[in-house]
């Protein structure tokens, strides 16, 4: 079998989302049930280190993960580990200065930048014709990297919670793994989390009062104590949001932030105008917060 790239995909690291993937028509029996682990690989990017090998039967299983999009390949066992690298990140380099983070956190249906095919497929013939290729790329930078950063060689007990042995085994590569990181936090994110904490705490104390008055009467108004407890898990809500990462993060502190707008409506009749307007305040802040910290989608330098 001549050395050569049979199949690339993209998709995003948290929930493997397929972006992109190359088409073709190779009927080869091997090659379908390789393609179906880097399905089930590609749902479980974020359990391992951002490069890795995997050899499958005659295939090789090649990918790289950066600003929460993961690269793969599948390639001959023969074809060299340095190019099949070079590929891929030739592949990410096309990616990034393409598609915004923004675009990519948003995306819902699957392949939704297909039209990155047309890259893919001719990427693919120039690293499966080495003579055209070898003026073309540097083969010694990646080289070196790869010297100095060897990729992982994943094995089959890597691969146990992908095959379904092990789904709630812990991942040994924990701290290691691609994520998508947050910009760093700053003084006015700190005061906004601590002010919704305390907007939280309060609508908890309100809502326990509420209960023991409902106990205490019966003709009190239960939706109050529901009122109370939404405004608490709106504003615990909106600290998570602010602190850790999440698909349509930005969507969903609106969300909240209306939650909480809808719960101080409710509560008019127990609360002054000041009261009020201090919540919503503190919710519009915590929202605007978390809209400025945005993932760090700056892409290396390449030159561009």
């Amino acid at each position: 079998m001549m050395s050569m790239v049979l199949f690339a995909s993209v998709v995003r690291v948290v929930d493997g989302l397929p972006l992109s993937a190359s088409t073709d028509y190779e009927q080869d029996k091997g090659l379908q049930e390789t393609k179906k682990q880097v399905k089930a690989l590609s749902k479980k990017l974020s359990q391992f280190p951002d490069r890795c090998t995997l050899k499958a039967g005659q295939y090789n299983i090649n990918f790289t993960c950066s600003l929460g999009v993961g690269y793969l390949m599948v390639c001959t066992e023969t074809y060299p580990n340095v190019l099949a690298f070079c590929f891929l990140d030739e592949l990410q380099r096309e990616f990034i200065v393409t598609y915004d983070t923004k675009r990519v956190n948003s995306a819902v249906r699957p392949y939704s930048f297909i039209e990155l095919d047309n890259f893919i497929q001719k990427t693919k013939q120039r690293f499966n014709s080495p003579r055209s290729l070898s003026t073309k790329i540097n083969l010694a930078d990646m080289q070196t990297e790869i010297k100095l950063r060897p990729p992982y060689q994943l094995s089959p007990e890597d691969l146990g919670s992908i095959n379904g042995f092990s789904y709630h085994t812990p991942s040994k590569y924990k701290g290691i793994t691609p994520s998508q990181q947050l910009d760093p936090v700053t003084l006015p994110g700190i005061v906004s989390c601590v002010l919704s904490i305390l907007c939280g705490g309060l609508n908890l104390l309100r809502g326990v009062h509420a209960i023991e008055s409902t106990i205490q009467n019966d003709d009190e108004d239960f939706n109050y104590v529901i009122a109370f407890f939404l405004g608490t898990a709106a504003c615990l809500y909106q600290c998570s949001l602010f602190a850790y990462f999440s698909v349509w993060r930005n969507s969903k502190s609106f969300l909240a932030f209306a939650l909480i707008c809808l719960s101080n409506m409710y509560l008019y009749e127990l609360r002054n105008v000041w009261q009020i307007l201090f919540h919503v305040t503190v919710g519009a802040f915590m929202t605007l917060q978390i809209r400025l910290r945005q993932p760090q989608g700056k892409a290396p330098d390449y030159n561009v």
